[in-house]
Parts: structure tokens; C-alpha cells; sequence
């Protein structure tokens, strides 16, 4: 479900630390950007609430979901106010069964093999890894040499516009973005310069393979 959105834009934006009454307009700028993919983490303010106004102002074309999600019990108020995306720092089937089950997206935070393996044999859609602060592209490329080859991997932490080339020879699929690309407080405009940024950059990259 989620690769088709990635297709058009692998750069998935965390809006940690948003609030419903600016998120719309930050979810404008960064469509307007190419970005297809927003998430809200839950220890954002009434993030169930900027889930509801970002997914009804975006609509379908635009996976909207929820960031930290930390308990199966979650995913039903993320799949009521209308997200289509789960997005975990761990590695716990229980969410992403629970996920599957309401038929949305999940991407569970993996760090070893066996996390990673784990997660795909229950449904995961792609592998996010994290903290990628403490791991590299080594490990992605060693990782690649032995996953499904068709497996998605979203290195996130730490990822700015200048680093993303080491990850993408890797064979990063993609990238979560955090605080290069949104910090509470920023206004929309400067969350649309940085999201243009990272999509130039990006394009280069992806051109230059």
C-alpha cells in the first residue's frame, strides 16, 4: 500500500511536535514540495485531531498517518480520523498485525535481522531503520545482501540533505525526515524550503544512480 506514494516521493515527513491548527498548512507546503507520504507522531499535541484535518484536507492521493505509535490499541482512532499509515519505533508484530488487519499501511522501526525478518513475515509494507544515528550504510548495504530484494528500507535519525548519498548507494529506498525537515515552532514557509531542499537533493541522487 505504501509503495506506490514512495514511487512518486521517498521522503516521508515527521511533523513531531505539530498542532492541529497549523498543520494544514504545513501539510500544504509540503505537497507542494512532491512530498506524498506525512506522518504525526502521537506525542505531538491532539494528534489524532491534525491526522483528521490533514487527511480530510489532502485527500486520498496524499498517506497520512500516524508517527510513535506504541500500542495496538492505537490504530483504530488513527484508521477512524483517517490515516492509511502506521509508523512505529519498534519492532512489535502486535501493531503491525494490528495494522494489516484494518488494511493500512506499516512501517516498524527495526535495528537487527531479526527484527527486520520479523516484521516483514507480519505484514510490514516497508523496514524503518532506526535509529540510523547509530547505525550505517555499511549495515544497509550488508542487510541488502540478504533481505527479499523487493524490501523497502527508510533510514531515520539524523538525515539531512547532505547525507542522504552514502544511504542511497546502500540501497535506501527512501527516507523518514525529522527535525532537518520540521521542528516545532517552524512556520510553513520554512518547512517548504527545507521539504524543497531535501526533494533536490533527492532528485540528484536518484538521477545519478
Amino acid at each position: 500500500m505504501i509503495r506506490p506514494y514512495l514511487e512518486r516521493c521517498p521522503l516521508v515527513a515527521i511533523l513531531r511536535g505539530v498542532t492541529p491548527d497549523e498543520v494544514v498548512p504545513i501539510g500544504r507546503q509540503l505537497v507542494s514540495a512532491g512530498f506524498s507520504v506525512i506522518e504525526v507522531p502521537l506525542n505531538s499535541p491532539e494528534p489524532i485531531e491534525s491526522i483528521r484535518r490533514l487527511a480530510d484536507a489532502l485527500g486520498p492521493d496524499i498517506l497520512v498517518g500516524a508517527g510513535t505509535v506504541m500500542q495496538p490499541r492505537q490504530v483504530s482512532a488513527i484508521a477512524e480520523a483517517g490515516g492509511r499509515l502506521i509508523v512505529m519505533p519498534h519492532g512489535d508484530v502486535e501493531v503491525v498485525r494490528a495494522a494489516k488487519e484494518l488494511g493500512l499501511a506499516c512501517t516498524p522501526g527495526v535495528a537487527t535481522p531479526t527484527e527486520g525478518f520479523a516484521a516483514l513475515e507480519n505484514g510490514a509494507d516497508a523496514l524503518k531503520l532506526f535509529p540510523a544515528e547509530a547505525m550505517s550504510p555499511g549495515v544497509l548495504k550488508a542487510w541488502r545482501s540478504v533481505f527479499p530484494k523487493d524490501t523497502m528500507f527508510l533510514p531515520v535519525g539524523g538525515i539531512t540533505p547532505d547525507n542522504m548519498g552514502p544511504w542511497v548507494e546502500a540501497g535506501a529506498h527512501g527516507f523518514g525526515l525529522g527535525s532537518a525537515l520540521y521542528k516545532a515552532g517552524l512556520t510553513a514557509e520554512a518547512v517548504g524550503a527545507n521539504a524543497r531542499a531535501f526533494v533536490a537533493n533527492w532528485t540528484k541522487l536518484a538521477t545519478s544512480r
